[in-house]
């Protein structure tokens, strides 16, 4: 029995230095991330990929009615 309470004592005492180091570590990050003055998450939604980039290319079927009308258009136009 003694040796199963220090086994779960010292599995609760890993638990909470892993928490705390864990509090610490997301702590420093919202702090440098709020300095920056919320830019980077603007700046990230601009720079996002297109959501289907192959139906975009033309290589896999995809995309909406008006594009593949307007490629059709400007294909028999030429």
């Amino acid at each position: 029995m003694q040796r199963v309470r220090i086994g779960i004592t010292g599995l609760a005492v890993v638990f909470l230095v892993v928490l705390l180091a864990a509090a610490v570590v997301g702590f420093r990050g919202k702090k440098q991330d709020g300095s920056e003055g919320g830019t980077t998450a603007t700046a990230n939604a601009s720079d996002a990929p297109p959501a289907d980039p192959l139906a975009e290319l033309g290589v896999a079927p995809g995309g909406t009615a008006g594009d593949s009308v307007a490629t059709q258009s400007n294909s028999s136009q030429r």
